[in-house]
């Protein structure tokens, strides 16, 4: 397409005030791509430089806020989505002895089935687990553990106390913590270690074994 030198004269003029290369595509109704042909060889003041940075910012900015705002709005529908198929969920005793077996598989001590041990360092992961725990299965408080793993920077208290609370396992039933040697190298801020959680039963050990396999089993047929 040919385009009159005034049209090009005002691109010149519009790219010289410290417009940005959209703009002057827009409010001249021509392609983009041709605007930079044209204005690529123009020598800016200072004062158009500042602007024409400050709109990339702003831009750049302006994107950011776009894609954030699309990906809550995907999360918060992927959200009611799972809130809807979890209604449909029957959480009856077999159930929710099913979903602890299946976190003890992936997350849980393997190698013996004379008692149950978790170990994780997300409060939530322990939360839900112990929550299945005492509602799947018919538990004796007293006989649950806990065993911290910490840095030797921890205040070693400090992170049994909050355990403590997370697991409503009393400070008592805590085992000697197990403190990790480190460098201080590389310092984790806010991370509050890992917790074992100890059961001594091997009856439930074994059935949580079974169902887990089980499971697996059933799906392969």
């Amino acid at each position: 397409m040919v385009y009159d030198t005034e049209l090009k004269n005002k691109a010149f003029k519009l790219r010289k005030l410290g417009f940005s290369l959209q703009e002057i595509s827009t409010k001249l109704k021509i392609a983009k791509s041709t605007v930079s042909l044209w204005v690529r060889g123009i020598l800016l003041n200072e004062s158009a430089i500042r602007k024409i940075q400050a709109k990339k910012v702003e831009s750049r900015a302006k994107g950011t806020n776009t894609i954030l705002k699309r990906s809550k709005e995907k999360q918060e529908i992927s959200r009611a989505e799972a809130i809807r198929a979890l209604k449909r969920v029957d959480l009856n005793k077999e159930t929710m002895k099913l979903l602890c077996a299946l976190l003890y598989w992936a997350e849980g001590a393997k190698h013996t089935h004379t008692l149950v041990t978790f170990i994780n360092s997300d409060p939530a992961m322990i939360t839900t687990f112990l929550t299945l725990f005492r509602k799947a299965f018919a538990i004796d408080e007293s006989k649950l553990r806990g065993l911290i793993h910490v840095h030797e920077y921890h205040n070693e208290q400090e992170i049994r106390n909050y355990w403590s609370q997370i697991t409503k396992i009393s400070d008592s039933q805590f085992q000697k913590s197990y403190l990790k040697p480190n460098t201080k190298k590389r310092i984790r801020e806010g991370y509050k270690g890992t917790i074992s959680i100890r059961y001594y039963d091997a009856r439930i050990a074994r059935e949580l074994y079974s169902i887990y396999n089980t499971f697996a089993q059933s799906l392969s047929r």
